[in-house]
């Protein structure tokens, strides 16, 4: 069964990404990571760790004087959480208003837009039966 959908903040996507890089991993080690980008003290980076832990986007064990963190999300799953935050948000809920956005943007290419279409038609099949 799916988790439900996650919401994460922009510093959490930052340290969930680097998570994902590295697991099993350390806080001294996501903050030697993180640290060019942010400028995050070993603190902000382990509290940030914790409080994700606390959300259910990170899991915890001890391992001697260490924690080592794991994530509990996965990619899709954070992705996710955006995508509907951003619908529910920004487009209060209605999808297609949402794909016209996106459309009109002229971000996509002829070969994403091929892709799009072969995805609503596989949809489509699979909902008739």
């Amino acid at each position: 069964m799916s988790r439900p959908t996650v919401e994460l903040t922009e510093s959490e996507w930052s340290v969930i990404k680097a998570v994902w890089e590295n697991e099993p991993c350390t806080a001294p080690a996501i903050q030697e990571r993180l640290l060019q980008p942010t400028g995050w003290t070993y603190s902000t980076v382990r509290t940030l760790m914790d409080r994700m832990v606390a959300k259910g986007v990170l899991k915890a064990k001890k391992e001697g004087k260490l924690t080592v963190y794991h994530s509990v999300v996965t990619r899709a799953q954070a992705q996710r959480g955006e995508l509907f935050y951003a619908l529910k948000h920004a487009f209060n809920g209605a999808l297609t208003p949402m794909v016209q956005c996106l459309l009109e943007s002229n971000h996509l290419e002829a070969d994403e837009l091929a892709k799009l279409e072969s995805l609503i038609k596989a949809k489509k099949k699979s909902a008739k039966k």
